[in-house]
């Protein structure tokens, strides 16, 4: 019998984070959002890791639905839609940069740059205010999503 899309596993709380951002690209989408402050299809698929369409597709829809990216209608193409992440997405930050300090630490082909892991080693809560703060602004500035 398949697995219904939204079916819980069980209570535990690193088990249903893991059913939604638990894949290898999910965590991947959302960096590009914070991070990079990706927002367009294209964009996402211009990341690097080679991430195919129908994939992306999936995992923005299944974002949008979990509450963590909001689609809007992309500003200038009507054909087009820009992504944004919400404040539960947002609410992921520590999580990802506890991740990307440990890479950092443990995993001798990170790369991430000294300008970008030196504030998160010395200040990290101060890194997440000021990104919280500003991909809430842009968020707000994006105006109403359009229904999923």
């Amino acid at each position: 019998m398949p697995k219904k899309k939204n079916a819980v596993r069980s209570g535990c709380p690193i088990a249903n984070a893991l059913d939604l951002v638990g894949d290898r690209w999910t965590l991947l989408v959302i960096r590009d959002l914070i991070f990079e402050r990706r927002c367009e299809f294209g964009e996402f698929l211009g990341a690097g890791e080679g991430i195919s369409t129908n994939i992306l597709a999936e995992r923005l829809e299944r974002l949008c639905c979990a509450g963590l990216v909001a689609k809007f209608d992309h500003p200038t193409d009507g054909k087009k839609y820009v992504y944004r992440v919400t404040e539960a997405g947002v609410d992921l930050l520590p999580m990802i940069i506890e991740m990307v300090l440990w890479s950092a630490k443990h995993l001798p082909a990170t790369k991430a740059p000294a300008s970008r892991l030196d504030p998160l080693k010395t200040n990290r809560a101060a890194v997440i205010r000021q990104l919280r703060e500003s991909l809430l602004a842009e968020l707000k500035a994006a105006g109403r999503p359009v229904d999923r």
